[in-house]
């Protein structure tokens, strides 16, 4: 059954502590999958979880690279499937070495390739509300989905 939140950040800084506390308590194996237009927040949050896995480098759009790992408590797999055009531009990066779970999984602009991803997953969809809010709409499955949304909700919600 898929749950859904929504969570309203104020600034930039909250959108970073929204993933930073995806990041404490991520495991390996997580898939984390965001959905977004240009300039919603996606690599902002996604700097946030990469502090919340104890990642000291600076993280950027993997945009031209397509995936990016960086080191911290777990791997973080970082892609963003921008510039692809269909699901075989996907699967020919070897996705599923990267979902395997030796690691998180943090997708930018995934959309453009739901059907390659597990069944339990986190999907954050970001909205533009003005230069610093953001409306974030996460929508997960299974057993780590509520875990994420319980931590999520209580953690922001509180």
């Amino acid at each position: 059954m898929v749950s859904t939140l929504e969570i309203l950040t104020k600034s930039p800084d909250e959108t970073q502590q929204f993933g930073i506390a995806i990041g404490a308590i991520a495991t390996n194996g997580d898939v984390v999958l965001l959905e977004g237009e240009l300039g919603t927040g996606k690599t902002c949050l996604t700097q946030g979880i990469a502090k919340g896995l104890g990642v000291n480098e600076l993280i950027r759009s993997p945009t031209f690279m397509l995936i990016n790992e960086y080191q911290g408590r777990l791997k973080l797999y970082h892609a963003d499937f921008y510039r692809l055009d269909n699901l075989d531009e996907i699967w020919d990066l070897g996705i599923d070495e990267y979902i395997s779970g030796n690691g998180l999984f943090v997708a930018e602009w995934a959309e453009k390739g739901l059907d390659v991803f597990p069944d339990e997953h986190l999907i954050i969809q970001i909205e533009y509300i003005d230069e610093i809010q953001r409306k974030l709409l996460i929508s997960s499955n299974g057993i780590r989905g509520n875990i994420f949304q319980k931590h999520l909700k209580d953690t922001f919600l509180a």
